[in-house]
């Protein structure tokens, strides 16, 4: 693992993966098994507070939305901090519906400063989930551009597979071990 800790060594462990692949659960269960706090997706609460999706001009203010919430959340994180998506699948997102993204989003997303990366696989029971959510055959196309665009830079990450408790004990074995 890199060593972007903060002054109290908090790891930040980013989980990426596509809509209604588990990111959210995920995060919550390790949270709880490691008694530390853990950092929700921004756009699930942006979208239910407004009731649409987002609009193309308004994805960076959700990629720096997310980031502020992490550096807020990092004091009162207890060795690690495990944040639910990061502005690479913002970046991801809005390429697939706008086909591009502004500079200044694409500045953060190339920045990934994180210890570590899970990436949920899109092998769950697909749930729509009202605005956010598109379909299966969307999951599987972000999920392929997700690994491909890792791959392409050369991030290191952990694909979690199964139910929630096989990926909970993956992604514990993996940091266990790493630590």
């Amino acid at each position: 693992m890199s060593k972007v800790m903060s002054e109290k060594n908090v790891q930040k462990i980013v989980i990426l993966g596509a809509e209604s692949s588990g990111k959210s659960q995920l995060a919550e269960a390790l949270a709880r098994h490691y008694q530390t706090v853990w950092v929700p997706e921004y756009l699930r609460e942006f979208v239910e507070a407004k009731q649409r999706v987002p609009l193309e001009e308004e994805q960076l203010h959700i990629a720096l939305t997310q980031l502020e919430r992490e550096r807020v959340l990092l004091p009162g994180a207890n060795n690690w901090l495990f944040c639910d998506t990061s502005p690479m699948m913002i970046a991801l997102y809005s390429r697939y519906y706008f086909k591009q993204i502004p500079a200044k989003l694409e500045d953060l997303e190339l920045l990934h400063d994180y210890d570590f990366t899970i990436v949920t696989a899109p092998d769950i029971p697909w749930i729509a989930d009202g605005l956010q959510r598109e379909s299966p055959a969307v999951r599987q196309q972000i999920h392929a551009q997700l690994v491909e665009t890792l791959d392409e830079r050369d991030i290191p990450f952990l694909l979690v597979e199964g139910g929630l408790d096989e990926r909970l004990r993956q992604v514990i074995f993996t940091l266990d071990f790493l630590s």
